[in-house]
């Protein structure tokens, strides 16, 4: 490797860790608020004892679910204000699009990315799936202890 290339990819592997740091604290901090408020929701729902398939519940796991999709959201959007930002895509519908399939995985389209940046993009598919691993422990975490407290 010719060390005119190592900088670039110097560049593009901090832009990464920094990208990665700011969506962890993000998560990390919108988690929180959500556990704050579903652990109120929580002792609320369980002191009136609902039932677990009560409409009050279903709605509660709606907006679990709506709160980490918009977490998320936040996230994927970050990353592509970033590639436009930087000049890697022109285009703000095709930044969200390659950011969305990249954060989750599911596939991968970079026309029309400057190669320059491929590796930020590759690097968000695994801060994705962290991130998404995270939300899934929580989730899963929260409707648990709401069907333990119910019981």
């Amino acid at each position: 490797m010719q060390p005119l290339y190592i900088v670039p990819m110097l560049i593009e592997l901090t832009a990464s860790t920094l990208l990665v740091l700011a969506t962890v604290l993000l998560h990390g901090v919108g988690l929180g608020v959500m556990g704050k408020f579903l652990s109120a929701e929580i002792e609320e729902e369980t002191r009136e004892h609902l039932p677990p398939l009560s409409l009050r519940a279903l709605v509660f796991t709606c907006g679990v679910v709506l709160g980490l999709t918009i977490l998320h959201g936040l996230e994927i959007w970050g990353y592509a204000f970033f590639y436009l930002s930087v000049g890697a895509l022109h285009d703000l519908k095709k930044a969200v699009y390659l950011s969305t399939i990249a954060y989750g995985t599911v596939g991968f389209d970079d026309e029309g990315l400057r190669q320059s940046w491929e590796m930020v993009v590759a690097i968000e598919g695994i801060n994705g799936v962290i991130l998404l691993g995270w939300s899934t422990a929580f989730f899963v975490t929260i409707i648990t202890r709401l069907g333990r407290r119910r019981s």
